[in-house]
């Protein structure tokens, strides 16, 4: 495959505060406490047309506006000078600056040719340089550094805010790369080819204009490339359905198709994959075509025709192993006798899957034994991320929301092969990721971390499956102070949800621990344990308590974990986070008084609705770069997007479920709302800032007290600046600390 570096993803009903049922320990249906009674902007029908005849605050949906820049300004005003003249924010602020500039970190890096390549941010550059060096350097203490980009020279020189958002670096040399460069953070990117060898952009090379691309090397003068293309060539989440094979020195406009999907189309558009072998050499070019945010067709390019494959439509693919697709069924999938349950992993011919399942023979009988089936998961595990290393596979599982790490080999061969697990020793309660891999190196990086543990990168050799450490990242906070447990909390259908909890070890577990409870619970994104610094310093250390919920919605145990909260179900992620709160108040490590929730992105539709449908459980929330308005979404760029995850609020019957739970219209003068910290970015265009902004606003028409902040750069990922970022976070304490501590 081409080399990449990537770069460190309802509402309705509220009940009144301190219900009686509440206050007995008996959960509420909080779709059910104000059926009788409608919010004084619930729309008055659920069309299109009655949801924003409804809404007061449109205008704070145009990003440049003059009305929202206004109130933008002016809730700035406020917030700052509520954060940051607390006498705590330039300790927190400073603090966090060491830590996101410190030159101690470890870098971050992918096989880039004969090295390895690193982006690197630090005080002195906040935009980052793109540098390489050796393997047996990078080994070393002080590694020495070849810049190949600096991006804060660049940004000067050309006068634009640019974030680098990768690399696509062409195999197997690896000296021609498209650079992707974001103006502010934006998920858009401009691309221009640059020469590793020169370090200079290509004269004469490919450049592609902003916009959010899909491309692939195919060979050193040939692209294949979704993208914009001219009126009509964009979904309505303004996504590419149409793939374009690009030749050097042409312009788009001469680019010539070879597959197309269509406009109505869901997802994040149309991708070329283009997969190789350790030597380079192209092995399987496929196009993924989304029909919706998780469903999707796979298609193969066989000779010069795209062929579709027979493959479930919600699947994960992770690559190529010779003619062979090494991918995982999202759903349950039955393929020549066997069925396969959802999250297994395997792997099948091209070949194979491109022809009519009645036209191949029978499965032969092997014992019980599957030639397709690597691996099949238990109710609690799941595949996390798959490696292909020569013919190896390295799997990073979870199990019960802790990593492990297995290699995976074949003894046999053809329909009578079977696959070998191995377990490679990683430590105990942490998380296992998988970095960049080498097939020709037969190499692939695997980080480790936990809650208190920071984390370590390691190689690890697939001939031998010996993992051999490389650098372990200084401690930035002290951590004998705490301990991490892992509990489970009942949510209301009697599902057990598991989370885990860093605490002081001398709590008093009288119910008055600051805690902060984090969650998602959306596209199958798992959150294991992880070390983050800035939190530790500014919030363990001070002897606060974090709390991680593994709500459903996420990946922690598979699709059925995620698809078990999806659209019309979506309330029972919220069920789940709720029911976390209460198990948190039985064990007496908080209490509504000292309990505070943060979310960002989906997770700010989860903290929003928290927020309204148990005021009473929550004294803090921080909800960021948020989703909130969830009976307009679909009309707020890239929302259309994720109409697989929450339904499509246009169909009355979706629309109908999603208002029980959308927050913004289910906002309440007469209830007692804590005193809530909303934030966003100008320049996110993967949410749009106008649902953050019009929450803000409705709250304060009704007269609850909030803090609105909108920051001016950064994009959703807040990877522009790690300088800003302290201030982000300095912000997100400093107000937590206010609600939680004071």
């Amino acid at each position: 495959m081409v080399k990449t570096l990537f770069l460190s993803a309802a509402l309705p009903a509220l009940i009144l505060a301190a219900a009686p049922a509440l206050a007995q320990g008996a959960p509420v249906d909080p779709t059910a406490a104000s059926a009788a009674t409608p919010p004084p902007h619930f729309p008055r029908d659920l069309s299109p047309e009655g949801v924003k005849a409804a809404d007061d605050h449109l205008a704070l949906e145009e990003v440049n506006g003059a009305e929202a820049r206004a109130f933008v300004a002016a809730s700035n005003e406020k917030a700052l000078a509520a954060l940051t003249g607390d006498r705590r924010y330039e300790p927190f602020r400073q603090q966090a600056e060491a830590i996101l500039t410190a030159t101690d970190r470890i870098p971050g890096v992918s096989f880039l040719g004969e090295g390895l390549g690193n982006f690197w941010q630090d005080a002195a550059n906040p935009k980052g340089v793109w540098r390489r060096t050796t393997l047996d350097s990078y080994r070393t203490a002080q590694p020495q550094w070849e810049t190949l980009m600096d991006i804060d020279a660049l940004a000067k020189a050309e006068g634009k805010d640019w974030v680098f958002k990768g690399a696509n670096c062409l195999a197997p040399d690896e000296t021609r790369c498209l650079v992707n460069l974001s103006n502010g953070g934006m998920d858009a990117v401009t691309v221009r080819e640059f020469d590793l060898t020169t370090k200079t952009f290509v004269d004469g090379g490919f450049v592609i204009p902003e916009g959010k691309h899909r491309i692939s090397w195919l060979d050193r003068d040939t692209l294949l490339i979704a993208t914009d293309f001219g009126p009509g060539s964009l979904t309505e989440s303004g996504y590419p359905f149409i793939i374009k094979s690009l030749k050097r020195g042409h312009p788009l406009e001469h680019a010539t198709e070879v597959y197309r999907g269509q406009q109505g189309d869901g997802g994040y558009g149309v991708s070329p994959m283009v997969f190789r072998d350790k030597a380079g050499a192209v092995e399987a070019v496929l196009f993924s075509r989304p029909l919706d945010t998780f469903r999707s067709e796979i298609w193969w390019l066989k000779d010069g025709r795209p062929v579709q494959l027979n493959l479930p439509s919600r699947v994960s693919i992770f690559g190529t192993r010779g003619g062979e697709l090494v991918f995982s069924n999202d759903e349950a999938w039955r393929w020549r006798q066997p069925e396969y349950a959802p999250g297994s992993l395997l792997i099948v011919g091209l070949a194979e899957l491109a022809s009519p399942p009645a036209a191949l023979p029978p499965k032969p009988m092997t014992g019980g034994g599957d030639s397709r089936r690597v691996f099949s998961p238990s109710e609690r595990q799941s595949v996390q991320n798959v490696s292909i290393v020569g013919d190896s596979l390295i799997v990073a599982l979870a199990d019960n929301v802790v990593g492990r790490l297995i290699k995976y080999d074949a003894t046999g061969e053809g329909e009578y092969r079977l696959w070998g697990a191995t377990d490679i020793a990683v430590p105990a309660n942490s998380a296992v990721g998988l970095g960049d891999s080498s097939k020709a190196k037969g190499q692939v990086f695997v980080s480790t971390q936990g809650f208190l543990t920071p984390p370590t990168l390691s190689l690890a050799d697939v001939s031998t499956g010996a993992l051999t450490e490389l650098k372990s990242a200084p401690a930035k906070f002290d951590a004998s102070t705490h301990v991490v447990e892992q509990f489970e909390a009942t949510s209301t259908d009697g599902t057990r949800i598991p989370y885990f909890v860093t605490r002081p070890k001398t709590l008093a577990m009288d119910g008055t621990g600051p805690t902060i409870l984090f969650g998602y619970g959306g596209f199958q994104a798992s959150f294991p344990p992880a070390y983050k610094p800035e939190m530790g310093k500014l919030w363990l250390e001070n002897g606060g308590v974090f709390v991680q919920a593994n709500i459903r919605g996420g990946g922690e145990f598979g699709p059925a974990w995620h698809q078990a909260a999806l659209r019309e179900n979506r309330q029972r992620a919220f069920d789940d986070f709720a029911a976390v709160a209460r198990d948190l108040e039985q064990r007496k490590i908080t209490s509504p008084r000292h309990l505070g929730i943060y979310g960002r992105s989906n997770g700010g539709v989860l903290t929003s609705v928290s927020i309204t449908q148990h005021p009473e459980l929550f004294n803090a929330a921080v909800i960021e770069s948020p989703l909130i308005d969830m009976l307009r979404y679909q009309e707020l760029p890239a929302g259309a997007s994720w109409m697989g995850e929450y339904g499509d609020p246009r169909i009355p019957g979706d629309a109908e479920f999603i208002a029980r739970y959308s927050a913004y219209q289910q906002l309440r003068p007469e209830v007692k709302y804590p005193r809530v910290y909303i934030t966003t970015n100008t320049r996110d265009d993967r949410v749009h800032p106008g649902h953050a902004r019009k929450f803000a606003a409705r709250l304060g028409d009704q007269g609850h007290d909030h803090l609105y902040f909108e920051d001016t750069a950064g994009g959703h990922s807040n990877d522009a600046d790690p300088v800003a970022n302290a201030r982000r976070w300095a912000r997100h304490y400093v107000y937590l600390a206010q609600q939680l501590m004071d």
